[in-house]
């Protein structure tokens, strides 16, 4: 060690998550080839810190240097203000297991690496900040984080890596309107959405910085409000007064961290060769580590291909050397320039294709444009629906110029696009296929890049476009924010000019025709050819159809079940008073706390750091086995969530022109190919309880017409039996016996005709906990038994069918080797958190052992759905509705009986002929004219 840390010392902080961040956001993934491990990230970061080391030479090079990251998502600011960060999206999946190994680098390259528990790193880089000030010491904080602006001043700068500009004072007041020590100020009234601190509504950082200079600082503003002449400027400074305040101190940084290391800890200290390299070399960075080695002059360590060959990492098809250039896209407004793009679409036999419309919701939505990209860089839009000016007195909008006539571009596009023989390309074809359908024109022969990334990397990030077009093109899109705007004051797309959308829509074409020229090739090399062409591609025009038929609501029904959810939950609101001997919020989680735990003295209550009492469901369960008033909250909020949810917001999704309710859904929600339900979700109605139940009464058969629901019956208990191959269980399963007393019977020892109900309920919970790798603290919470007792009957499971607990550690070993698990039918499910430790290694274990089960279930019915329109197209029935394992038709009354026969063959035989299970999959069916009838 050195000399004491003082002047003519200089500290340079980088803010680690600013460095991660950044190198997974511009570099496309990358595998460690051994592992498949995602290392893209800890690649990135390696290189930045590299030069950085390289490029910090000479008389001002520091003598201190530290990487601060942070700890956990958990501060003091939470206990402050429990919203603090709430907006923050999770992290991307594949980034989780690369923040410790960002750590191990910092430390492989022998630079300090700190970070505290309930402190955030730019905490620690205050507290830093103020110790080598007092010390005589500079300071140069390597980010561009607006939030660390307030410590600049008196030897402190910052660094912008990325732009290799210093912020001094001068940059922090172009920046915010006010020096370094009023920057806190101007933050407290503007808050930020990013971190969800509230701030003055209506304020902005321009308005902040004005009120701060004229008054001198915050406190002096809110005591002099009252002399502010706009009324409602005025208003919002005392009437959010309060929230102002807690602003300020959610954004002030805390310079006296109780850190446990000094400044003398954090002198520069050489990289040892042996450890930087050995590191570089584990992780398979081979450029890197030869470049490291000869800057160290120093042997570069050999790094083997461990990869066997069906694990090497897929090589993505050759990409074409176009930059994005949205100054080149072309405006087609000719009719004859647009038959030179068809042409040349049909003589290479693909093009890809986009829509610009007035709404998300196809339904209403009307089409404004259309973009065409035959290749890369090669793209146009054909605007048709602009408008100009604010409309006349009637409403009505004069078109803007420069436009196609909306028929003939139809006209002309309808052959292209019915025509199974061009490849249509698209970012989630469903949306635009609905949009042309609106105008007669069927499109056939499509190629989706959304659907594509989903059966490639299901499990590792979302398939947004913007989302990959930034992580396999390295290109982030034109906003859309930028032409319609946000809020209030956002228009529909008609309004934008036709010369912004002409650079937004056809660079949209030509981002999907990249993304599939990069995701075709590798759909053979990573084995998911038969999951996207067999499961995801022909589902896309049954899931278009089944959306826009639609499900006939009866909004009397739900407005009667809403004025019932409401006095039932005014009498359950009466029967808590009482039971409380007071009145309360019954929706206040802090009131109810303190009358349970305070008032009436229940045992067990425990405060968060907010100083509340938690009074969540699993606490409000324990209680209500020995107090009555905690169950009638449960009821309460059961009835809130039914009314708010479905029974209200139900009628606002009702199309005025159809009378139905038309959900959209989505094929790449789920990991484990699972569809999802939004705008409404109608996947999430609760069956378990009769008002829940009742939901479902409003959903309605027309005259004339009944209501089919198709179930699968325990379709993830026969998976299970089969995969595990359980002969006891298929065995019950093929005699058709009742699984759950069979299970019962085997477990416990009792004959099937002296089975208890208790007894079957206790093997059901167990059954289909199992499968969810349910805990013995879980099934003692769902049986509510003591926890060792549940944990005995686990126990006993395990011993008595063994196969289940081998095939749960052999798929835990398959996902730790190969970070991924695979249904029956080879969709793979990625498991990058597999490796991680504490609490999130158990819940990653379950979701590999169920994944496969799951995903399975969810591919038969795929495939049952596929099947069907063909199935039943001689016949008066529509297909509507998929709820995990049911299908919901509807169909005239005298052909229910032909259309059930028809359904359960092909929903029985979905499996068939790729796989054959050595279990029958059974279908139940039910009739009635609504769904509550049916089910």
């Amino acid at each position: 060690m050195g000399t004491k840390f003082g002047k003519g010392c200089h500290l340079h902080l980088i803010d680690g998550s600013a460095f991660i961040f950044r190198a997974y956001h511009a570099l496309p993934p990358l595998t460690r080839k051994s592992d498949g491990l995602p290392i893209g990230a800890v690649s990135g970061f390696c290189n930045m810190l590299q030069r950085y080391v390289e490029g910090n030479s000479g008389p001002d090079a520091p003598t201190h240097l530290a990487v601060i990251f942070d700890k956990g998502s958990h501060t003091f600011r939470n206990d402050m203000y429990d919203l603090y960060k709430a907006n923050r999206e999770a992290m991307p999946e594949d980034l989780r297991p690369q923040i410790p190994l960002t750590r191990e680098a910092t430390r492989a390259f022998n630079i300090a690496c700190e970070e505290m528990e309930g402190y955030e790193a730019d905490d620690i880089i205050a507290t830093l900040c103020c110790q080598a000030r007092d010390a005589g010491g500079r300071v140069t904080i390597v980010s561009s984080d607006k939030d660390l602006m307030q410590l600049v001043g008196d030897g402190i700068v910052m660094f912008d890596a990325m732009k290799n500009k210093v912020i001094d004072r001068e940059g922090v007041e172009e920046k915010f309107g006010v020096g370094p020590e009023r920057v806190v100020d101007v933050q407290a009234l503007a808050g930020d959405s990013v971190d969800n601190v509230p701030g003055a509504p209506g304020i902005g950082i321009k308005t902040a910085a004005l009120l701060i200079n004229e008054f001198g600082s915050l406190e002096e503003l809110l005591d002099r409000a009252e002399e502010i002449k706009q009324p409602k400027r005025r208003q919002t400074l005392i009437e959010k007064r309060d929230q102002i305040e807690l602003s300020k101190k959610l954004v002030q940084l805390d310079c006296a961290t109780p850190l446990e290391f000094t400044l003398d800890d954090l002198e520069i200290r050489e990289p040892e060769p042996e450890v930087l390299l050995g590191f570089l070399a584990k992780m398979e960075f081979r450029t890197l580590t030869k470049r490291i080695a000869d800057a160290l002059d120093a042997p570069a360590p050999v790094i083997e291909d461990k990869a066997p060959a069906a694990a090497a990492a897929p090589e993505s098809a050759p990409e074409e050397d176009v930059p994005f250039d949205a100054d080149s896209y072309t405006c087609v407004s000719d009719p004859a320039v647009l038959e030179q793009w068809i042409a040349t679409a049909r003589a290479q036999g693909y093009v890809a294709v986009d829509t610009e419309t007035t709404a998300l919701d196809e339904m209403v939505a009307d089409l404004v444009g259309v973009s065409l990209a035959t290749a890369a860089g090669k793209a146009c839009y054909i605007p048709v629906g602009h408008t100009s000016g604010d409309g006349d007195l009637f409403g009505g909008s004069e078109k803007a110029v420069g436009q196609m006539d909306f028929d003939t571009c139809l006209k002309l596009l309808k052959p292209l696009l019915e025509d199974p023989s061009v490849l249509k390309i698209f970012q989630n074809a469903k949306y635009d296929m609905k949009i042309f359908q609106n105008y007669g024109i069927t499109v056939q022969g499509i190629d989706d890049t959304m659907l594509m990334s989903y059966a490639l990397y299901s499990g590792l990030h979302g398939h947004g476009m913007d989302a990959l077009s930034e992580r396999y093109l390295g290109h982030n899109p034109i906003p859309i924010k930028e032409l319609i705007g946000s809020g209030k004051s956002m228009i529909t797309f008609d309004k934008v000019e036709v010369e912004k959308a002409v650079r937004y829509a056809a660079e949209d074409a030509d981002i999907t025709l990249r993304l599939w020229q990069k995701f075709k090739p590798q759909l053979p090399v990573s084995k998911v050819t038969r999951v996207y062409e067999g499961l995801e591609r022909p589902l896309v025009p049954v899931l278009a159809q089944m959306e826009r038929h639609g499900v006939l609501v009866d909004r009397d029904t739900l407005s009667r079940m809403s004025n019932a959810f409401a006095q039932k939950m005014a009498q359950l609101e009466e029967e808590i008073h009482e039971l409380a001997g007071e009145k309360f919020n019954v929706g206040s989680p802090k009131q109810l706390g303190e009358i349970m735990f305070d008032k009436l003295g229940y045992a067990g209550g425990t405060k968060g750091k907010t100083g509340a009492y938690a009074t969540g469901a699993d606490i409000l369960e324990d209680l209500s086995t020995e107090h009555e008033l905690p169950g009638r909250v449960l009821d309460w909020r059961q009835v809130s969530k039914l009314k708010s949810t479905y029974t209200d917001a139900l009628q606002d999704h009702i199309n005025r022109d159809t009378g139905r309710v038309h959900t959209s859904y989505v094929q790449c929600g789920a990991a484990t190919g699972r569809l999802s339900s939004t705008d409404p979700n109608l996947q999430n109605i609760p069956i378990r309880t009769e008002e829940g139940r009742r939901i479902r009464e409003a959903f309605i058969a027309p005259e004339g017409k009944v209501l089919v629901a198709l179930d699968y019956s325990q379709i993830e208990l026969r998976i299970l039996a089969h995969v595990a191959g359980i002969e006891s269980l298929k065995q019950a399963f093929r005699e058709g016996q009742d699984i759950h007393a069979a299970t019962a019977s085997e477990m416990f020892g009792v004959p099937l005709d002296e089975m208890t109900s208790e007894v079957r309920r206790q093997a059901k919970a167990i059954n289909f906990g199992v499968i969810y790798g349910i805990s013995g603290f879980g099934l003692a919470r769902n049986l509510r038994i003591p926890r060792a007792e549940a944990q005995g009957f686990i126990d006993r499971y395990f011993e008595r069918f063994p196969g289940i607990k081998d095939y749960m550690d052999a798929t835990v070993k398959f996902a730790q080797s190969n970070l991924f698990v695979e249904t029956l039918f080879g969709r793979k499910i990625h498991t990058p958190e597999i490796a991680a430790k504490g609490p999130r290694a158990g819940f990653a274990k379950r979701a590999a052992i169920n994944a496969p089960i799951q995903g399975t279930a969810a591919d038969i019915i795929r495939r049952a759905m596929i099947r069907m329109p063909e199935a039943i197209a001689d016949l008066p029935a529509k297909m509507l509705l998929q709820v995990h394992d049911e299908l919901l038709f509807e169909v005239d009354e005298n052909a229910a009986d032909q259309l059930i026969q028809t359904a359960k063959s092909v929903m029985e035989g979905a499996a068939m002929p790729v796989i054959q299970l050595d279990v029958p999959l059974i279908v139940d069916a039910g009739r009635g004219n609504s769904w509550a009838e049916a089910h």
